[in-house]
C-alpha cells in the first residue's frame, strides 16, 4: 500500500486524525530505511498547532517533516490569509510542494481539513492533491456518520482521477455497533482496504508509530458484527 512516488493524506474533515497519520506513515517508512518526509502545505492556527513538529517528534528526528506556509488563525487557508491580509498564492504552494516532493525519498503530503476547503482565492485542497498526482490515502472518523462523508470524500477524489490506495478509520473502539460493522460496509461501498487505528495517548510521541504501524499491519479492517 506503500509503494509508489509517495502519497497524499486526505481527511473527511479537520479533526478526524490526518497527522497522527501522515507521522506513523512517515516513522514506519523511516524504520523500513526509506527517507520519508512529511510535508505540510499550509499550517493555519500557528503557532499553536504545529503538524510538523507532531511529526519530527514522533519520528524523533527534525528532518522528518517541513511545513511550507504558517498562518495564525485556525481558519481554512484562504481565510486565514485574507484576515492577515496575507497574499497566499496557489502557484507558490504548489511550486513549494512540488519542490519539497521530488525532493525526498517517499513524501507524506498532508491536507488541510477536507477536500473542499478553501486553499487559495480560486483553489481549494482537492486541486492541490490532483495538482500533485499522488495516490490520497482517505482519513475519517470510525462511528456512526462515517459511511457516507468516506463515501463522498473517496468519489470526489476517483471523480477527479486520483487513486485511493486505502482507507484509515481512526480512533477506532469497535464499542458501538456502527463502529464495528462501518471497516466492512466500507469495503463493500468503496471496493477499498480499511485500515483501523484505535484510540490511545497520542500526547506521547513515542505512540504514535507502533499505532500506525500496527493498524497497516491488519489494513483488512476489523468485520466485528458485520462479517464478510
Amino acid at each position: 500500500m506503500l509503494d509508489g512516488p509517495g502519497i497524499f493524506v486526505a481527511g473527511t474533515d479537520t479533526g478526524v486524525g490526518k497527522t497522527i497519520v501522515t507521522a506513523g506513515l512517515t516513522g514506519v517508512l523511516r524504520e523500513r530505511g526509506v527517507e520519508a518526509t512529511a510535508i505540510k502545505p499550509a499550517q493555519t492556527g500557528a503557532p499553536a498547532d504545529d503538524d510538523a513538529a507532531l511529526v519530527a517528534n514522533a519520528c524523533d528526528d527534525p528532518a522528518a517533516s517541513t511545513c511550507l506556509e504558517r498562518l495564525d488563525p485556525a481558519l481554512a487557508p484562504r481565510v486565514a490569509a485574507e484576515r492577515e491580509n496575507v497574499d497566499l498564492s496557489y502557484d507558490v504552494i504548489r511550486d513549494d510542494c512540488e519542490a519539497a516532493v521530488d525532493a525526498s525519498g517517499f513524501p507524506v503530503v498532508e491536507g488541510i481539513g477536507g477536500l473542499r476547503v478553501p486553499l487559495t482565492d480560486d483553489r481549494e485542497v482537492i486541486d492541490l492533491i490532483v495538482d500533485l498526482g499522488l495516490p490520497t490515502l482517505v482519513v475519517a472518523r470510525s462511528g456512526l456518520g462515517t459511511l457516507n462523508h468516506t463515501a463522498l470524500t473517496v468519489d470526489a477524489l476517483r471523480d477527479r482521477g486520483v487513486a485511493v490506495p486505502f482507507v484509515v478509520l481512526n480512533e477506532y473502539d469497535g464499542a458501538t455497533v456502527a463502529e464495528r460493522t462501518n471497516p466492512a460496509e466500507l469495503r463493500r461501498m468503496l471496493d477499498v482496504p480499511i485500515a483501523t487505528v484505535p484510540t490511545f495517548e497520542a500526547s506521547d510521541p513515542a505512540a504514535i508509530v507502533p499505532a500506525v504501524r500496527s493498524a497497516l499491519a491488519g489494513s483488512g479492517g476489523q468485520d466485528g458484527d458485520a462479517g464478510e
